[in-house]
C-alpha cells in the first residue's frame, strides 16, 4: 500500500480499511468501541534519509534481502541499485515481492553514479568483486558480502578460489565482519569482508569456547546443512527442483571453499593454527543453515562449563541467543531474521560434546549481518532495520 491513502476504523480488536485522503479526528461512539480516522500517503511523505546507499548485484538473493531490510531502516535510503543483467529494470519487476518499494531502477555497473551514495553493500559474485570495489571512490563505506576479501593471505585465496587475488594491496585494510567478535574493529573500517554463511554459524559458538580454553583444538568434526538458496539465483542444473526436492546431497567434501575462512576464524581465536573436518549438505528447502559441531572438551571441563560460557559471552548480545538447556535450536525458529539460536549438549563418548547453531542463511549469514556491520560502521544502534522477528509457520 505504498502508493495508497487510506484510514482505518477500529472496532474493539478489529480494523477496516477504507480508501480515503483526509484526517479526522478521533471519536468514541460507545463504551469499548473507538473508531480511528487517518492518513498515510508514503509517497508524498517520503523523506531523505541521512545516509545514501548503493547495493551493487541488487538482482540477487542477497541483493533483494538487503532491500527487503533496508525497507524499515530509518536511517539508510536506496539511491543506487546495479545488476547488469537486468538493467533498466525496476526491483519490482525482478522481484515482485518488492514491488510497493518506490526506489531507483537498476542500471549496469558501468553506468552507475557513486556521487550520491555514502556506503555500499556488494552483492556481487565471488571472483568479480576485487576490481570493482579497487575502483570505487576511497570516500564510500564498503560492506562486501562476496568471498573475494575474506581471506588475509592472498594465497590461499588463489588456492581455494583457483584465481590470482587482483587487489592485494586492498586486502590489507580489509576487517573481517563477524559483528559480535570483532565489534571494535568493525567500528573504524572502511571496507568490511562480511562472513560466509557456514563460518558465521559455526564461529559464533566455537570463537568463545576457543578463547577460554574450554576444548580440544583438534578433532572438531562440523556436519552442516544449508537451503537451497545460498546457492544463489542463477540457473544450474543441480538446484533444479528435481534434482533437490525429497533428497539430501553432500557437497564440497574435504574441499569446501568455506574452510580455510573457518580455520581463519578459529586459529585467531586460539592463536594456533585450527583445521577442522567439514562436510556440508544441501538441504529440499528455501532457507536456513544448521551446523552440529562435535567437539573434545578440555580435561576437566564439563558440559555446564561450556554452557555458562556461552551465556557470559552472548549474554547482552542482541542476536546471538542460547536457548534454555536442553532445547533444540530449528532453523523454522529463525527464518527471515536475523538471530543465530546455539545450545550444547553432551555427546554419549566421554569427554565429548555437540553443539547445534541455527541461522537463516540469507539474513544472519549474509544481508542482516552485513546491515549490522554498516550499522556499526556508521555508528548507529546494530539492531537498526534488524528487529523483524523470525517468520513461522
Amino acid at each position: 500500500m505504498s502508493t495508497a491513502s487510506f484510514t482505518s476504523n477500529f472496532f474493539g480488536t478489529g480494523c477496516f480499511w477504507k480508501d480515503e485522503s483526509r484526517i479526522s479526528t478521533v471519536k468514541k461512539q460507545n463504551e469499548g468501541k473507538v473508531f480511528v480516522k487517518c492518513a498515510v500517503n508514503t509517497k508524498t511523505q517520503k523523506t531523505e534519509k541521512a545516509v545514501r546507499i548503493g547495493v551493487l548485484g541488487a538482482s540477487g538473493y542477497t541483493g533483494s534481502e538487503i532491500v527487503r531490510l533496508l525497507a524499515n531502516h530509518p536511517h539508510f535510503g536506496i539511491t543506487l541499485m546495479t545488476a547488469d543483467r537486468k538493467a533498466g529494470q525496476s526491483i519490482g519487476l525482478v522481484f515482485p515481492h518488492l514491488v510497493t518499494q518506490d526506489l531507483p531502477d537498476m542500471v549496469a555497473i558501468k553506468d552507475a553514479n557513486f556521487s550520491d551514495v555514502d556506503a555500499v553493500f556488494c552483492c556481487l559474485p565471488h571472483g568479480t568483486t576485487q576490481e570493482i570495489i579497487k575502483a570505487l571512490p576511497r570516500s564510500l563505506k564498503i560492506v562486501d558480502l562476496s568471498a573475494d576479501f575474506r581471506l588475509r593471505d592472498i594465497s590461499e585465496y588463489e588456492e581455494w578460489y583457483g584465481q590470482a587475488h587482483r587487489a592485494p594491496d586492498l586486502q590489507k585494510e580489509v576487517v573481517y565482519g563477524l559483528t559480535e567478535v570483532l565489534r571494535e574493529e568493525i567500528k573504524s573500517a572502511r571496507l568490511v569482508a562480511n562472513p560466509g554463511c557456514y563460518p558465521t554459524s559455526i564461529q559464533l559458538p566455537l570463537v568463545p569456547l576457543i578463547k577460554a580454553n574450554l576444548i580440544e583444538y583438534r578433532n572438531i568434526i562440523i556436519d552442516a546443512k544449508s537451503g537451497v538458496s545460498g546457492a544463489g539465483r542463477g540457473a544450474k542444473e543441480a538446484n533444479l527442483y528435481t534434482e533437490i526436492a525429497e533428497g539430501i546431497y553432500s557437497y564440497g567434501i574435504t574441499r569446501h571453499r568455506h574452510v580455510p575462512e573457518i580455520e581463519q576464524g578459529l586459529s585467531d581465536a586460539a592463536n594456533s593454527k585450527i583445521t577442522v573436518s567439514f562436510t556440508p549438505h544441501l538441504m529440499p528447502m528455501i532457507r536456513g543453515m544448521q551446523s552440529t559441531i562435535y567437539l573434545e572438551m578440555a580435561p576437566g571441563v564439563t558440559i555446564e562449563d561450556l554452557y555458562q560460557q556461552l551465556k557470559i559471552s552472548y549474554e547482552d548480545e542482541e542476536f546471538v541467543v542460547l536457548l534454555e538447556r536442553g532445547v533444540v535450536p530449528r532453523t523454522h525458529n529463525v527464518r527471515g531474521s536475523n538471530y543465530c539460536f546455539i545450545n550444547v549438549f553432551p555427546d554419549r563418548i566421554p569427554g565429548r560434546a555437540i553443539i547445534t547453531s541455527v541461522i537463516d542463511n540469507l539474513v544472519k549469514g549474509a544481508s542482516g549481518q552485513a546491515l549490522q556491520n554498516l550499522n556499526v560502521m556508521m555508528g548507529y544502534p546494530e539492531n537498526t532495520g534488524l528487529l523483524y522477528q523470525p517468520l513461522f509457520p
